[in-house]
């Protein structure tokens, strides 16, 4: 792969961010660092989302200005995120200069073409959606299906996209890219919502909304919200519409994105609006648009009014993790690609606990402590050359990319588990202590290597999920832990001295160990 470019929803400002933002960032920064393994281009973009009516109605309750509320709360993101080590290559605000100015040249670009015009418009308004919505938008009851309100009678003249221009394209799009929405079940829904399309509106009268960029030209007008957020995504990247080449090198090297992750409650907004946009300004399409799901706490769906709203780095302070690496596994493993997942307490305990101390942590600690125990930590030469464990662990590695190909996030970290099982069985099964007991040293140092090889592999192959864990894997093997996957051999390790016993330490404590209550 010569260039893996990915991009994340940008994450709206009104609040604090909470654990399905968490989710989509976690999920992201997974397949970026699976894709870092596969090429020495990779890109991974995420921000905030800062303009619009009701940061401005906040704001003003809040008694500071909207830039000032939007910093506050953007760097309330960019905390979450470091404390959950999303390592992104660049972090946008739509409040930036240079993205506002290109929005603004992207808006003019769009009125010359003649792919946005003025119209003077009678619609029902939903300040939580920030979007018009159609009567067949609504539930029975004539509310917004997502925020249970009733949306407010709105005429304005507005500046409204020729998204009815590109329907036929889109749909031919979908229909000859068969893997473009990921995942597949989500493709006729948006082929249904395409089916009765209407142009939308672009911008706002400022009288109404003040905070957003203004319209060139046309100072009672602010944009809307679809070319301002959509457009950060190339924005972000140096796109340029009144270059003729458009833009920088970066954007000319990465765009189109290998895949945009988003929630499954604006898919709408990243198949039909945004594939749209890009057509007007003559740019290909992103190669594949990943729709996730929701994330339900204890089976039931996240509410202010519930009490059930857990924050991002809420999780690591109640059960004292020094690293974010256990909810970070647990998390990118919570569903099945595309579907919801679901996040409790004990079931984030039983898990972690099974995975990444008891199944894989433990593993490499007994093994290691065996060798320094028969061996003092020192890898012989007749113990390398033979190892049954490398056709399975070189399947894993084949495995593993096929499932991130699909972005089956869940599907690949299950597939490096059960690695972990059929070597734990491996031992289990020839019984290296048995071995040393019965003076058969050469055939215990061979099975005690091999374990060694193949946990270098999974070092690997966890990195995404668990970078911490797996560096501290990777140190005390004295593997890179930066090899690319196409590099892996299994047969790293070299005759001479591995580890020395003080360096030995478990990479993971369980959640309720004595030694984990007692922070040693």
């Amino acid at each position: 792969m010569e260039k893996f470019y990915t991009t994340t929803a940008i994450d709206y400002v009104n609040g604090a961010p909470h654990i399905g933002h968490a989710y989509e960032k976690i999920l992201t920064d997974v397949i970026y660092r699976h894709f870092s393994q596969r090429c020495d281009n990779a890109y991974f973009l995420t921000g905030t989302d800062e303009h619009g009516i009701k940061i401005q109605k906040t704001s003003a309750q809040n008694g500071i200005s909207p830039q000032e509320f939007c910093d506050m709360n953007a760097q309330k993101f960019k905390d979450a995120w470091r404390a959950l080590d999303i390592n992104y290559s660049q972090f946008i605000r739509t409040t930036d200069e240079q993205h506002e100015r290109i929005v603004q040249k992207i808006f003019k670009k769009l009125v010359d073409k003649g792919d946005i015009y003025k119209h003077s418009y009678t619609g029902l308004y939903c300040s939580g959606c920030e979007a018009f919505l159609s009567e067949k938008d609504l539930t029975e009851d004539g509310l917004c299906p997502d925020h249970l309100k009733k949306p407010e009678v709105v005429k304005e003249e507005n500046y409204f996209f020729k998204l009815t221009k590109y329907k036929d394209a889109i749909i031919k799009h979908i229909k000859t890219h068969p893997d473009f929405i990921v995942p597949s079940f989500r493709v006729n829904e948006v082929l249904n919502q395409l089916e009765n399309i209407e142009d939308i509106s672009v911008s706002r009268v400022k009288s109404n909304v003040s905070w957003g960029v203004p319209v060139e030209n046309d100072p009672e007008q602010v944009i809307y919200v679809w070319i301002d957020a959509l457009s950060n995504y190339i924005t972000a990247i140096g796109y340029d519409p009144e270059n003729p080449n458009d833009g920088s090198e970066k954007f000319r090297t990465l765009w189109p994105a290998d895949v945009q992750v988003i929630g499954k409650d604006i898919l709408k907004f990243h198949s039909i609006y945004w594939p749209a946009i890009l057509m007007a300004l003559d740019l290909p399409l992103p190669k594949h648009i990943l729709a996730h799901g929701w994330i339900t706490i204890d089976e039931a769906k996240m509410s202010k009014s519930l009490g059930n709203v857990i924050s991002p780095t809420g999780v690591l302070e109640a059960f004292e993790l020094s690293i974010p690496d256990p909810f970070r596994y647990y998390m990118a493993s919570a569903a099945p690609c595309g579907k919801d997942g679901n996040y409790s307490d004990e079931d984030f305990k039983e898990k972690v606990n099974a995975h990444l101390a008891n199944s894989m942590g433990n593993l490499l600690n007994r093994t290691l402590s065996m060798l320094v125990k028969y061996f003092d930590g020192d890898i012989k030469p007749e113990f390398l050359g033979k190892n049954e464990l490398t056709a399975q662990a070189l399947e894993t590695v084949k495995a593993v990319k096929h499932h991130f190909d699909y972005f089956e996030v869940q599907e690949a970290s299950q597939k490096i588990i059960e690695l972990v099982d059929i070597t734990n069985k491996y031992v289990t099964d020839n019984a290296p202590w048995t071995l040393a007991k019965e003076g058969n040293t050469e055939k215990c140092g061979i099975v005690l290597t091999n374990v060694l090889q193949v946990m270098t592999v999974i070092a690997s192959l966890i990195y995404p999920y668990c970078p911490n864990i797996a560096g501290e894997m990777a140190k005390q093997l004295s593997y890179d832990i930066t090899t690319k996957l196409d590099d892996i051999t299994c047969d790293t390790l070299r005759a001479g001295h591995l580890i020395n016993k003080e360096d030995i330490k478990p990479v993971f404590l369980r959640v309720d160990s004595e030694l984990a209550e007692k922070k040693k």
